[in-house]
């Protein structure tokens, strides 16, 4: 696709490094973190606008149903704004290099490598604590355990959605059959969470969490260590990605 001329003066579809095709599997959370790229870059600046919605689907490779739920959750982050009429469309409202800590909603990020670090931390330990949790032959008590902290996370307000969302991961981590593995899982936990809290919670994250939450716990009951770790992956890709978009 050519770069194509925008009428207000914005910024084009010029990047192909930004613009390129997402992943099915998380194409919510990759959709996110490639737009904050962009803006927080400033390949597209401060109130410029966005190139159209059909265009950006295009590029990406997602409905437009995805991209309007991802540019939807940065505009109530403060990133964009939407605007109606002839020369309407989406601008960019964050300032690129600019200080976040004076937005209450916002928090400045942890150092690139801090971030990382944690991300591929918790990736070794909770993808494996999934495959040994499904390898085991679980007691009915264990199984009972595992299903109510997933139907916590479904049943509760969305201010409690992260402290339920803990608990499930820490009884996967218990049910790997190892305290060690278990306490390191708790350990990275509160690493994780404080950058958590320092991102919006997006609605449309949370409704594809619970769906992977309930493949990854499907899987353990199931005694599919396959299964179970590709659910495992493919969640922790997602939250690595809205980390990586909000504060990488």
């Amino acid at each position: 696709m050519s770069e194509m001329p925008d009428p207000a003066g914005s910024s084009t579809l010029s990047g192909a490094a930004f613009f390129r095709p997402v992943r099915a599997g998380n194409a919510f959370e990759e959709t996110v973190e490639r737009l904050l790229q962009v803006i927080k870059l400033g390949v597209v600046a401060h109130g410029e606008r966005l190139p159209p919605q059909r265009e950006l689907a295009e590029r990406f490779h997602i409905s437009r149903v995805t991209l309007r739920e991802a540019l939807g959750s940065l505009e109530q982050a403060g990133y964009v704004e939407s605007r109606r009429g002839r020369t309407g469309g989406t601008f960019v409202l964050h300032r690129a290099g600019a200080q976040e800590g004076g937005d209450p909603r916002r928090t400045p990020g942890p150092a690139p490598d801090e971030l990382e670090d944690t991300l591929a931390y918790r990736r070794a330990l909770e993808i494996g604590a999934a495959e040994l949790a499904a390898s085991r032959s679980l007691s009915p008590e264990e199984r009972r355990h595992l299903d109510n902290r997933l139907r916590d996370t479904h049943d509760c307000d969305p201010a409690d959605y992260r402290q339920r969302d803990s608990r499930l991961h820490l009884a996967i981590g218990e049910l790997s059959g190892s305290r060690s593995l278990a306490a390191s899982i708790a350990d990275t936990r509160m690493r994780l969470n404080d950058l958590l809290n320092a991102i919006p919670l997006l609605g449309r994250n949370i409704e594809h969490s619970q769906a992977q939450h309930a493949r990854m716990v499907a899987a353990i009951l199931g005694g599919d260590p396959v299964s179970a770790r590709r659910a495992a992956e493919e969640h922790l890709a997602a939250t690595a990605s809205l980390l990586r978009g909000f504060l990488g």
